[in-house]
Parts: C-alpha cells; sequence; structure tokens
C-alpha cells in the first residue's frame, strides 16, 4: 500500500497560528515543525508577528523538477 504523500506532485503547504513571544521565536518554531514531521526541503513564506502569536505559511518540495517521482512506480497498478 502506497503512503498519500506519495502522491505528492509538487509541494505541500501548511498554514498555521504559532503561539510565540518574538518573530524570530516563529522562525524557530516553524522551522523545527518541519522536521518533526518530517517534511524535506521545508520553507517558510510566510511569516506575520502579531501580539502574542505568528500566522506561519510552510513550504515543502516533496518533489523538484527532474526528481524520481515516486508516484509513478506505481502508474501500472489499479
Amino acid at each position: 500500500m502506497t503512503k498519500a504523500i506519495d502522491h505528492i506532485v509538487d509541494a505541500i503547504d501548511i498554514e498555521t497560528f504559532l503561539f510565540c513571544k518574538s518573530e524570530d521565536e516563529a522562525k524557530q518554531l516553524a522551522e523545527s515543525l518541519c522536521i518533526e514531521l518530517g517534511l524535506p526541503h521545508g520553507d517558510i513564506v510566510f511569516l506575520e508577528f502579531k501580539a502574542w502569536g505568528a500566522r506561519v505559511r510552510l513550504r515543502s518540495y516533496i518533489h523538484h523538477p527532474g526528481d524520481h517521482y515516486r508516484w509513478m512506480e506505481s502508474a501500472g497498478e489499479a
């Protein structure tokens, strides 16, 4: 059985609000979140700190152009 992540064509985006005290702490938490979720090549594409937290959008490229695409391995399976 394949995993859902194996069917992602390019990237996965996550948007959330993090409770934190500063923009620097928000960046550290966002980077840690990518690592904890096992998302490769995690990038912060948006971060807005306001008062007691930050709205953060993360993007992780599962496949880059020219990569070995995992969904093609099971193309013949139905």
